[in-house]
């Protein structure tokens, strides 16, 4: 009997509410980006692919990506909504598209996910001096932190901020101690170091021998997630503003972390020394500057980044379900808010079932590893798809000031058009580098996606969720002026 008058309640009351500020909202995005796992990830392969110029590159694409962020600042001060990206796209071109928006959203995130939590327990393991590759203590540790984090995301945000609060001020500290350790040691001159040169600020590196290309791509995965800001907007103190500014923040923040933290830790080793141990730069460096206890410390850096990952992709998950479920493009069951707690508990625990069961695969089931390592070298371009339809939905939403003054020319076509081309330069580089299961994973993705498009488009909530009718922005002096106030 509780449970239904729970379930009623819900559904009178199905909005989510104001409860976080723009610090909360703010380290949502950061957290959901996994700078430490990132890093680590990346680091080695970015240092070789633009010969030690990894930090213009990074820079560089922190570019297209404030462009992006900008747009998400615009599209919240128009309509503040959970859904993010899966809403502006739908109303502004066409709900089509938006359902598409709203899957790669989904995928991007649970995929992200599921293959940050696999480098969570060894690096657990590695801190604590035990066999990395122990399958059952993998499969205990992953499972335990998952189920945490999805119980932590379904009490509510701000809990899951106050614990990315947290999670964050060790993270960095570690991360960003280990960089000042990495830059004291190679400026000393250490044996087996690789100090600075010119070439470490060419996008081309040094000698002319990087590929700005190559650079690009691994620079995009560093960066991708930054837009969960967005996913909690609703949830968020003055919606339409404190979102937009924390995606801009959190976008500036990880170009400047990314782009010095590689500058300074891929000087502390040989080129040759950080590719053989590609696999836990981080710890390896950690290691080699302060022995043992620095590199278990680099190693809690990186757990503890999976485990902030992992928590905020699971309330993202929520919020982009439930936003999806309230304008009839998911079950209106996923639509429901707990009374008690005031999130969308069945919306958050179906992802998290599912990365549970996925991530149980994944360890016990060893011929399944060739085909997730092509599912994750996917996400990256998920993640690029859905904010090339969001600069679309900036164009398309705004499209009546780009011909209105010089400045919305530049502003609302220009700059957004030009991202998006960039973006979509990066993706057609990304796909002609694949091996062609990774290209035929993402295909089939988009592929499942159009299936459950019209499957869901012939269900009542569906033929009503796909009659919504294209909006646009109205030059009003009322309406601009509004929107104008919104925006700052």
């Amino acid at each position: 009997m509780t449970a239904s008058v729970d379930e009623l309640g819900a559904r009178e009351t199905n909005k989510l509410s104001p409860r976080i500020g723009l610090a909360g909202d703010w380290v949502i995005g950061a957290a959901n980006a996994g700078p430490g796992l990132s890093l680590s990830v990346t680091l080695a392969a970015i240092a070789a692919a633009t010969a030690y110029g990894s930090g213009p590159v990074i820079l560089l694409c922190a570019v297209p990506m404030l462009i992006v962020a900008a747009a998400y600042r615009r599209l919240n001060a128009w309509n503040a909504n959970s859904g993010a990206a899966f809403d502006w796209v739908g109303r502004s071109i066409s709900p089509y598209l938006g359902w598409l928006t709203g899957w790669l959203m989904i995928m991007a995130n649970l995929i992200g996910n599921v293959a940050a939590v696999t480098v969570l327990a060894p690096s657990v393991l590695a801190v604590a001096g035990q066999d990395q590759s122990a399958r059952w203590p993998n499969i205990f540790i992953d499972t335990g932190v998952g189920v945490v984090m999805i119980g932590i995301a379904v009490i509510g945000i701000r809990l899951s901020a106050r614990t990315q609060i947290v999670l964050a001020v060790v993270e960095y500290g570690i991360v960003i101690g280990l960089a000042i350790a990495a830059t004291v040691f190679w400026a000393g001159h250490h044996a087996g170091t690789y100090p600075p040169s010119t070439g470490w600020l060419s996008l081309n590196g040094i000698g002319g021998k990087g590929s700005l290309s190559a650079g690009l791509l691994f620079a995009v995965f560093m960066f991708v997630g930054w837009d969960g800001s967005a996913n909690v907007s609703e949830e968020t103190h003055r919606p339409r503003v404190n979102p937009g500014r924390a995606v801009v923040l959190v976008v500036v923040f990880l170009g400047l972390f990314y782009a010095l933290s590689t500058m300074a830790l891929q000087g502390a080793v040989s080129p040759h020394a950080l590719q053989a141990n590609a696999a836990a730069p981080l710890v390896y460096i950690g290691h080699v500057i302060g022995g043992t206890w620095l590199g278990r410390l680099a190693g809690l850096a990186v757990a503890l980044s999976v485990v902030a990952g992992t928590g905020t992709g699971f309330v993202v998950l929520g919020r982009i379900g439930f936003g999806m479920s309230s304008t009839g493009a998911l079950p209106a069951s996923l639509g429901n808010l707990s009374t008690r707690f005031g999130t969308p508990v069945l919306a958050t625990i179906i992802p998290g079932a599912l990365f549970l069961v996925v991530t149980w695969v994944y360890l016990l089931v060893g011929s399944i590893a060739g085909a997730f390592s092509a599912l994750v070298a996917g996400t990256g371009i998920l993640f690029t798809l859905y904010y090339i339809l969001t600069e679309a939905a900036m164009i398309a939403y705004y499209r009546r000031r780009i011909f209105s003054s010089p400045v919305g020319a530049v502003a609302d076509g220009l700059l957004p058009l030009a991202a998006a081309a960039f973006l979509g330069w990066i993706i057609y580089k990304a796909l002609a580098a694949n091996a062609a299961n990774v290209n035929w994973t993402i295909a089939g993705i988009i592929g499942a996606g159009i299936v459950l498009m019209i499957a869901v488009r012939l269900t009542p909530r569906g033929a009503d969720y796909f009659a919504t009718r294209r909006e646009a922005h109205q030059l009003a002096e009322g309406s601009d002026s509004l929107s104008r106030r919104h925006a700052r």
